[in-house]
């Protein structure tokens, strides 16, 4: 038999080669063909609304597409969530959470959506240690002030949160634990009243976010004690961790990430956490996050699906420790 030409030879070898590597599915080749709605389960202004935004203006050069931010607050953030999970997964809709997600897995035995089922993890964004803040005019300076006090003193010692659950009580109620101490848990509908109480001194310790309480701390309002993480903060240098100050161990954060609707096909989702992560990563933005007392992430869908189990597990533990109950 007569050898083909080379250059037929080297077209079949070619077609043969290419029928088998995988073609891209519509999904990757359209999208996004749509407008982006971003949903966020509580009210302008906090910290999960801002993350989201953070990302928004980013996300919208990188895709070409408008990227719409939806505040869906109410009940803990499980309208909003369940807003994300019941969303079409076409890769239009997504969801920005906070470590309040993980918690109310716990705290809530029936909840309208099921975290494993019904949503996918998308990017872990970023983590913001908690730092704590007592009232200035406080009988105490330092955390172990602090400590030695509320021990010589049981009951005396209140403490605020941003609401039932949330990252503040959680973490308070973890160093309660660990410093074997009680102090009485105030529960208030959002960080701003819990800080105004702070400050005019009807409760005495407010674990918070850093980006609050670091100006009013500047303006003489509050006194910071201690970061709930294993560094400093480039925002508060001036302020130790708390396991520098001998509490071995003790972290808390809150921390926004993004989620999507499970069914979502995974050649979007890895798209949309790859831009998520572009932006994260960006000179302006880690410059933000930065003032914002937040440590830029930008990880991979499963990065953060093992993420959001682990902190399901962290809190579930001291929620049952506690006897936290939901509102």
């Amino acid at each position: 038999m007569q050898q083909a030409p080379i250059s037929r030879r080297r077209f079949t070898l070619a077609a043969a080669a290419a029928a088998t590597i995988p073609m891209p599915t519509l999904a990757q080749g359209a999208w996004p063909n749509k407008p982006i709605r971003i949903i966020v389960p509580y009210t302008p202004g906090g910290f999960t609304d801002q993350m989201a935004r953070l990302v928004q203006v980013g996300l919208q050069l990188r895709l070409g597409q408008p990227v719409l931010v939806d505040n869906k607050p109410g009940a803990n953030s499980l309208i909003g969530v369940d807003a994300i999970a019941k969303a079409a997964p076409d890769g239009t809709t997504f969801g920005v959470v906070i470590a309040a997600y993980a918690a109310n897995t716990t705290l809530y035995p029936k909840l309208p959506y099921d975290p494993k089922k019904d949503l996918s993890g998308v990017s872990l964004m970023g983590v913001s240690p908690l730092l704590a803040a007592v009232n200035v005019d406080a009988p105490f300076k330092t955390a172990r002030e602090l400590i030695d006090y509320a021990r010589a003193n049981p009951g005396k010692v209140s403490f605020g949160s941003s609401g039932n659950g949330s990252a503040a009580h959680l973490t308070t109620e973890l160093w309660k634990s660990l410093t074997q101490t009680y102090m009485i848990h105030i529960p208030y509908r959002g960080a701003v009243p819990a800080l105004t109480d702070l400050m005019g001194g009807q409760i005495q310790l407010f674990f918070d976010a850093p980006t609050g309480l670091i100006n009013q701390a500047k303006a003489g309002k509050v006194r910071l004690i201690g970061v709930a993480g294993d560094k400093r903060l480039a925002a508060a240098p001036d302020v130790p961790t708390f396991i520098e100050q001998g509490f071995a161990g003790f972290t808390g954060s809150t921390w926004a990430g993004m989620l999507a609707p499970a069914g979502t096909p995974r050649d979007i989702i890895k798209r949309m956490s790859e831009e998520v992560a572009r932006v994260i990563k960006s000179d302006e933005t880690r410059a933000k996050l930065d003032a914002m007392g937040t440590i830029p992430a930008g990880s991979t869908p499963e990065e953060f699906d093992a993420f959001i189990t682990a902190e399901t597990a962290k809190w579930a533990k001291v929620i049952r420790t506690a006897g936290v109950k939901a509102e």
